[in-house]
């Protein structure tokens, strides 16, 4: 997370945006390409692993952030700024989404700003349509790839069978130096879900999404998508001198019935030739190339390959896939800024039926200025909407499944109010690390995708997770409250705190004899039983590894202004009932709010 947000400064971003579809100095290449060998048109993989026991199908609804945790509040994406701003652009080239215009409808109704979505908020479904086709990125004059209609035939050779679990990686050697955008390789990771990549491999079970796309290793995504290769089909990989190749045949997704079946052929002259088979049934996916810690990409529409060729410009390029609608937060917030003053640091969505099918709800940084907390220096503000004042972008989804009363506890230990507060947190929290006693850098107080507190951090029932954990003597240890407020430690991130207001706090090293299993990763939960080694730290020891957090604490805002938005479906009414329901929250979310940061914060979701 800390590498991801700061590579985002306001010059990249502001590049990022004007370089979709390609660099000006750019162009196909006026060589024909070379080729990899000749193919047959039998698949290869038409019998392997179909005998093996095909996992339930899981439902799109309950789909679990994190692999075995129920549904959780943030959506464990580490790249939700990446993601948004892609969404968007990808849906404006497609031609998905109307373009703004000077008149939207748009109305206040007491305190919530209610928007009604014209075809130019939720963008449509982008269905997989790459099925028993064949593409070929081509190395452009620009450094790049543009892409061209390629042979849909699979290689028959499918050269040795990799053993790959659920998240693995497999390291291969190349038969010749692999060019790939301005690097050459010795050697590939073919990793289980569905990608090549260089230099490292990637075992994350964190989304699939864009932002790990662009900003993680370089990589070729031919699907790439949350796979299980242990429960079904076969990896192969054939390292021989004419081509690179690996295929993925009849793998299924991660608790998931339906299967890929696509092979990457990577030629010595650079040029890489995807194909997927016509009994792929998985369809959401991304599928392009990426040279890694980049924020230039071109958003594509790969199947125009078939008519011609499509320039890839100098960065990634590719295509995500995505059954369901999606929300552009994008174009919300452009929409909202219409007829709203640049006035508040935080927006949070609702909206009338579900638009999230990974997670709960999420929350998207869009700028930070804030030194020390583990966050970069950037400043997206003004690709929204603001002229720079916004800094997140809440996503909290269908109202309807929030409990009429927001004190009901109703997702494991949360309640509205506590979900709220997770995701508003986001804007500064947890991503912190410190000095261990052995005096080198530990993140042991992170837990779920290290962007909230560890199960075994004794957080004083932070609604950013972990527990408020009670010492039982004798290096025991229960858990005994969870997801109330914002410890001191929070309250210093959030500038609400000197170092000198935060007292030591501690986390249990190498847990055992944890009654019920959990995980540090786990979500809070209240009884849990456990031993292991108190480790006590001070704020000094976190200030060692992330600085000073800069501006101080006499500098800080105590006023965080919120816009609570209602979104609704194009062609919908808006329920009086619902908006009733939801204002109810706004109010009650303010006073948890100014008691949860023990009255040193004050959040005010006037509209005006």
């Amino acid at each position: 997370m800390k590498l991801i947000r700061a590579l985002l400064c306001a010059s990249v971003i502001a590049g990022l945006c004007c370089s979709c579809g390609g660099s000006s100095g750019g162009g196909s290449s006026t060589t024909p390409p070379a080729t990899t060998p000749p193919a047959s048109n039998t698949n290869p993989c038409a019998n392997i692993g179909l005998t093996a026991p095909a996992p339930a199908i899981a439902s799109l609804t309950a789909r679990p952030s994190l692999k075995g945790q129920k549904p959780v509040a943030d959506g464990g994406s580490q790249w939700n700024l990446f993601d948004a701003l892609w969404r968007h652009q990808a849906a404006r080239d497609r031609g998905g989404l109307r373009a703004l215009g000077p008149r939207r409808a748009t109305e206040d109704v007491g305190e919530i700003a209610v928007i009604q979505d014209e075809g130019d908020v939720i963008a449509p479904a982008n269905t997989f349509d790459l099925t028993a086709t064949g593409i070929a990125f081509v190395r452009n004059a620009s450094g790049g790839y543009d892409v061209r209609a390629g042979n849909a035939a699979f290689q028959q050779d499918l050269g040795t069978q990799l053993t790959l679990s659920d998240d693995d990686t497999s390291n291969v050697p190349a038969a010749f130096n692999v060019p790939y955008f301005d690097k050459t390789y010795v050697s590939a990771f073919v990793n289980s879900d569905g990608n090549i990549t260089f230099s490292e491999g990637d075992k994350a079970s964190t989304e699939r999404g864009v932002g790990r796309f662009l900003t993680g290793a370089p990589r070729i995504a031919l699907f790439f998508a949350d796979l299980d290769p242990s429960s079904g089909g076969a990896v192969f990989a054939n390292a021989k001198a004419g081509a690179f190749t690996v295929t993925w045949c009849n793998v299924p997704g991660f608790e998931d019935a339906r299967k890929v079946t696509a092979q990457a052929a990577i030629a010595p002259d650079g040029t890489i030739d995807l194909r997927v088979a016509g009994t792929t049934t998985l369809t959401d996916a991304i599928v392009g190339l990426s040279p890694g810690q980049t924020n230039v990409f071109a958003p594509v529409d790969l199947t125009r390959s078939a008519t011609g060729t499509v320039a890839g410009g100098a960065g990634a390029v590719g295509e995500r896939f995505a059954q369901a609608e999606e929300i552009d937060l994008v174009a919300l917030a452009r929409k909202f800024y219409l007829g709203h003053p640049d006035n508040y640091d935080q927006i949070l969505v609702w909206s009338d039926r579900r638009l999230i099918t990974d997670a709960f709800a999420y929350e998207t940084t869009v700028a930070n200025e804030i030194r020390g907390i583990g966050v970069g220096i950037y400043d997206a503000s003004r690709t929204f909407g603001s002229a720079g004042r916004l800094r997140s972008v809440v996503m909290m989804d269908s109202i309807t499944k929030y409990p009429a009363d927001p004190t009901t506890k109703f997702l494991g230990e949360n309640n509205t109010l506590s979900l709220i507060g997770q995701e508003a947190g986001h804007r500064w929290l947890a991503f912190l690390q410190f000095r261990d006693v052995n005096g080198t850098t530990s993140n042991a107080l992170l837990g779920r995708d290290e962007a909230h507190w560890s199960f075994f951090a004794d957080s004083d029932a932070s609604v950013m997770e972990g527990n408020d954990i009670e010492a039982l003597g004798g290096g025991s240890f229960r858990t005994v409250a969870a997801v109330t407020r914002y410890s001191p430690l929070d309250q210093y991130v959030m500038g609400l705190r000197g170092e000198a207001e935060v007292p030591p706090f501690f986390y249990v090293e190498n847990p055992v004899n944890v009654q019920p299993e959990r995980q540090a990763d786990s979500a809070p939960r209240v009884g849990v039983t456990f031993s292991g080694t108190r480790r006590d730290v001070l704020i000094q020891d976190v200030v060692a590894v992330m600085g000073r957090r800069q501006p101080s604490v006499a500098d800080a805002s105590r006023l965080h202004r919120q816009a609570f938005i209602y979104l609704v479906s194009a062609g919908k009414q808006t329920d009086p009932t619902i908006l009733s329901k939801l204002d109810r929250i706004r109010r009650e979310w303010e006073s948890f709010f100014f008691a949860a940061t023990e009255k040193r914060m004050t959040a005010d979701t006037r509209l005006r």
